[in-house]
């Protein structure tokens, strides 16, 4: 069989259609819906207690802190108020016996230090200033509000959020294993030890980056409308968006600021369709599922995100590598090659083992343009062991990528186009709807965003012309600058609780004196 007939039946199994792209938008739809009504649903929906996002204006200095994995962040941000930022931060592995602590304090201990740390190296005079003035009265802990930093913790593992800045973590991923953490507040375990140094920082916000992408955008983006949705298509893809407080029926435990009418929700989309009810299911990506350490979970991730797309392309390779009918990657004789030279696989070639085939030759299969393909034929043997491919091999890899990376493309539309639909902004305004975006596939992968333009243009509801309202930009450093206006938004509920509490404190004393004013020749004493 030739090779381009093979590659064109095998890529026509990625085609995700116009109807399939409306479909996928309506089930989208209705699975956010179903998680806003109730918890335990495939999209989780999950309320984040952020009431408000940033507008650009916002100024001052706060810190942020992020452990995602074996690295340890320290951030301070200090917002000028025109949509721009200086940052400042520092790095530090996380040593491996405190990843398996016996006690949560072992490892929050050393978060702690590296703050201090931090707080000597970057901000000495605020530091110092801080540490003399101590002894004042005007607070219990020896430190005025002003003087205290506000700190937004980026925790990239599984909790249970309750407020704002109140989190118990579910189970450790990535290498942590500390049971005496699990099932207590991360926010407060930091805290104590922050407290144990007597630091001037207060744990304001617990951050999930996704939140953070948004705030960072909403932050940055030009013009005055702020940002609907933060979404990630990276390593892993989800997205947060601002839904309307009268739109979230199931119960939110803890306080927030209802004032706005609005909260953040964390969709995690990863999950969407787990059911497979709309999401298209080749054989590729059943035994994608079948050998990945959590089948049947997270299925839309695994149609989106980088972690995965490598693996389907491999996967269909292998396939039609096995086909003695197909003559990918090896020619017959070195006359058929157009290099001159026999194609050969290397014995220890990635293309045989699991996750062997990175996402990032993708972007590079797309990008390359050149008559011969000879970018690409070189990644194959620098990355594959693949020597000598032809053209014709390497166009049969392009158009196989070039299939399951569009298709992630459109995926992507299905949840960005949802989101703005249930923002029903479309019909209300003429703003631009802007979307911030981060990841390796939107900022590396060619055309990854012009392939979600086209899809939205097709959706009903949207249509060309609405697409064209909807603007995608990329938003940079969630953990850090998103973290860090997160605590700000955490900083201002505390303010207006503080202001809401003394005019209600207010109210009751007036309610009292009037009640306690007596009549003509009475007396009366103020309960």
């Amino acid at each position: 069989m030739a090779l381009a007939e093979e590659t064109k039946r095998v890529t026509a199994q990625f085609e995700y259609t116009d109807d399939d792209v409306n479909k996928g938008v309506q089930e989208f739809l209705r699975q956010m819906h179903e998680g806003l009504e109730k918890d335990g649903t495939s999209m989780s929906q999950i309320a984040t207690y952020v009431t408000a996002v940033p507008n650009g204006t916002e100024k001052g200095l706060y810190l942020a802190v992020d452990l995602g994995g074996t690295n340890f962040r320290v951030c301070s941000i200090n917002l000028n108020g025109d949509t721009t930022f200086n940052l400042t931060y520092s790095k530090v592995a996380v040593p491996k016996e405190l990843m398996v602590a016996k006690k949560a304090e072992d490892l929050f201990a050393f978060l702690a230090k590296q703050i201090e740390l931090f707080l000597k190296e970057h901000h000495e005079e605020h530091f110092e200033a801080s540490i003399r003035r101590r002894q004042t009265i005007s607070a219990e802990d020896g430190y005025r509000d002003e003087q205290i930093f506000r700190l937004g913790f980026t925790f990239s593992f599984p909790v249970m959020q309750f407020g704002i800045n109140k989190g118990t973590l579910i189970r450790w991923t990535k290498g942590f294993d500390i049971p005496d953490a699990v099932g207590k507040d991360v926010c407060a375990l930091l805290q104590q030890e922050i407290d144990k140094l007597r630091l001037p920082v207060k744990v304001a916000a617990l951050v999930n980056d996704t939140v953070g992408t948004l705030m960072a955008r909403s932050y940055t983006s030009p013009g005055k409308t702020s940002t609907l949705l933060g979404a990630i298509f990276g390593t892993g893809t989800n997205g947060a968006y601002v839904e309307k407080l009268a739109n979230i029926h199931k119960p939110i435990p803890g306080e927030y600021d209802q004032s706005t009418g609005e909260m953040v929700i964390n969709t995690e989309w990863g999950s969407f369709d787990n059911q497979l009810n709309v999401l298209p299911n080749t054989k590729w990506d059943a035994e994608l599922d079948r050998d990945s350490v959590n089948p049947g979970i997270q299925i839309f991730e695994k149609r989106v995100s980088g972690m995965f797309l490598g693996e389907i392309v491999r996967l269909v390779l292998v396939s039609m590598l096995k086909d003695p009918k197909v003559s990918l990657f090896r020619d017959e004789n070195s006359s058929s090659n157009d290099w001159k030279s026999t194609t050969t696989i290397g014995k220890n070639s990635a293309i045989f083992e699991q996750w062997g085939l990175d996402s990032s030759i993708m972007s590079i299969a797309a990008a390359d343009n050149t008559p011969d393909y000879s970018t690409l034929r070189q990644e194959l043997e620098n990355e594959l062991n693949i020597y000598s491919a032809s053209k014709e091999d390497a166009q049969a890899f392009k158009d196989v990528s070039h299939a399951v990376g569009r298709r992630a493309a459109r995926l992507s539309a299905v949840a960005v186009g949802a989101i703005v639909l249930q923002s029903g902004k479309l019909k209300t305004d003429e703003d631009p709807i802007d979307i911030g975006v981060d990841g390796s596939l939107v900022e590396h992968y060619p055309f990854f965003r012009d392939m979600i333009y086209e899809a939205l243009a097709v959706i009903d509801g949207i249509g060309p012309e609405g697409a064209k309202r909807i603007r995608i930009g990329i938003a940079k450093d969630g953990s850090g600058v998103g973290a860090a206006l997160i605590a700000l938004v955490a900083a201002n509920m505390e303010k207006k609780g503080g202001a809401d509490r003394l005019a209600t404190v207010k109210e009751e004393a007036v309610r009292k004196l009037s009640n306690a004013i007596p009549a003509v020749g009475e007396k009366t004493t103020i309960a």
